[in-house]
C-alpha cells in the first residue's frame, strides 16, 4: 500500500508552514519552491486544509497561510482524512455491502486491522511529532543546505570531523 502525494505532500506542506510562519502567513509559492511542488498542485492540497480547519489563508499582500491552531492541536489522523479520504484498505472494510464475499472473506479482518493499525497510529500523532522530526537542521537530510533553519548542521553521527558538510543526497 502506498500514501498518495497529496498526503505526503501536505504533510511536508503543514511541517513547512509551522516552521517558517512564526509571526506571519507564508506564500504558497515559498512552500512550492522549498518542498519542490508546483504551485497549482500545493493550491489544491491546502484546500481541504483550509476548509477543514487546519489551515487559515490571508489574502493580498503579505498574505499567504497559516495555522489555525497550534501543532500540538493538530492530529495526523485529520489532515490524513482531509486529504486521502478514508483510511480504509479496502471498500469492502468500511462498506461490506460492496462485496458479496465480505461475509465469509478470509482477508477482509486482515483489511480491516490494518486500516484500524493506520488509524489509531495516526490518531497518537500531532503536527508536533512531525516538527520534532524535522530534518531541516541535520546533516545529511534531504533538505537543500540553503533551506535549513540553522547555519550550522546537526550532525547525525556526532563526529563533526568527518568532512562532511550536509549537502543534499537522497537516494
Amino acid at each position: 500500500m502506498k500514501l498518495g502525494t497529496r498526503a505526503r505532500y501536505g504533510m511536508r506542506a503543514l511541517v513547512d508552514i509551522a516552521t517558517y510562519s512564526k509571526d506571519e502567513p507564508v506564500r504558497l509559492k515559498e512552500i512550492a519552491r522549498r518542498q519542490n511542488v508546483s504551485l497549482s498542485y500545493l493550491e489544491h492540497i491546502v484546500g481541504p486544509l483550509i476548509s477543514g480547519g487546519i489551515l487559515r489563508s490571508i489574502r493580498g499582500p503579505g498574505g499567504g497561510v497559516s495555522l489555525l491552531r497550534k501543532p500540538e492541536d493538530i492530529q495526523l489522523v485529520q489532515v490524513m482524512q482531509l486529504l486521502e479520504g478514508s483510511l480504509s484498505t479496502t471498500d469492502c472494510v468500511l462498506n461490506p455491502e460492496v462485496c458479496p464475499r465480505s461475509e465469509q472473506c478470509a482477508t477482509r479482518s486482515l483489511w480491516a486491522e490494518i486500516s484500524d493499525a493506520m488509524h489509531e497510529v495516526l490518531s497518537r500523532k500531532s503536527l508536533t511529532d512531525l516538527l520534532d522530526r524535522n530534518d531541516t537542521v541535520l546533516e545529511g537530510s534531504c533538505v537543500p543546505q540553503s533551506f535549513r533553519r540553522s547555519q550550522k548542521p546537526v550532525s547525525l553521527s556526532g563526529n563533526e570531523a568527518s568532512g562532511d558538510r550536509g549537502e543534499a543526497s537522497c537516494g
